[in-house]
């Protein structure tokens, strides 16, 4: 109930709106944002991340973005954990050049670990600085879905600016695209949002080279035991280590075999 009527308050310019449980008025992002940076107080809609709340911070937040996004030109949504995949989708959408793009990270609230790459919510924020580019930074909660706190974060996103595209940087597996369709793209549909796949079946050849030619390093930073010894955390994920990959594990790691990270 308080995230829709957030919602519904910030796309109609107000800063404030009652809580119906409490009767209290809570302030929105809107209002939040005019201080310019966080009061400490732990706000419930800081759209600052509760930077500034010393010690514990409130076990609810809400996505908020960093880097400005306000903006009348309409964008594209990129998912962006952080590592290698997602950095060749957004080279892939950067090529096309039909419009602006928004990173959009989710991570473990309590953490603040991106889940399965095992890349702190930090790391992320120097990436989004060293691109350059605007990112929605979106907290995942116990017992919330995880399809709501992304649409949440879109539709903050959209009371900034207009949204065509959410993009992924899936390669090949039909299932996880699959689900997305399934789970992801009703909710997007509603905001006049559709789903897009800047790498789907690109040569895992063509991928390679264009990684080899990229200004970035990719680290290893989470491995499965299906790798067995042949890859470490904290190796670099270049053509020396595809090579020694065992045969039955890809070449990308598509299965979940291992992550990675982008230095710049």
């Amino acid at each position: 109930m308080s995230d829709s009527l957030h919602t519904l308050a910030c796309e109609a310019g107000q800063h404030s709106y009652i809580d119906p449980d409490t009767g209290y008025m809570v302030f929105t992002a809107l209002a939040l944002e005019d201080r310019g940076e966080c009061c400490g107080c732990g706000c419930r809609h800081c759209p600052f991340g509760h930077r500034n709340v010393d010690g514990e911070r409130p076990a609810i937040r809400d996505p908020w973005n960093e880097g400005g996004v306000a903006d009348d030109d309409p964008c594209d949504v990129l998912s962006w954990s952080g590592g290698k995949d997602s950095y060749l989708a957004l080279r892939a959408l950067q090529r096309e050049a039909l419009r602006p793009v928004v990173l959009l990270t989710t991570f473990e609230n309590d953490s603040e670990i991106v889940a399965h790459q095992q890349i702190r919510i930090e790391t992320i924020r120097d990436q989004a600085r060293s691109l350059g580019l605007p990112i929605i930074l979106v907290p995942l909660l116990a017992g919330v879905d995880y399809v709501d706190r992304v649409a949440l974060g879109l539709r903050i996103l959209r009371i900034r600016r207009p949204i065509v595209r959410l993009a992924f940087g899936d390669l090949h597996l039909e299932h996880i695209r699959d689900w997305r369709y399934k789970m992801i793209a009703p909710a997007v549909e509603k905001m006049g949002i559709t789903l897009a796949y800047p790498l789907w079946q690109r040569p895992y050849d063509e991928l390679s080279e264009e990684l080899e030619r990229a200004p970035v390093r990719c680290r290893i930073t989470a491995v499965d035991e299906r790798v067995g010894r042949a890859v470490r955390v904290g190796d670099l994920y270049d053509a020396e280590l595809r090579a020694r990959l065992p045969n039955d594990v890809d070449a990308f790691g598509e299965n979940g075999e291992f992550h990675t990270c982008v230095e710049f």
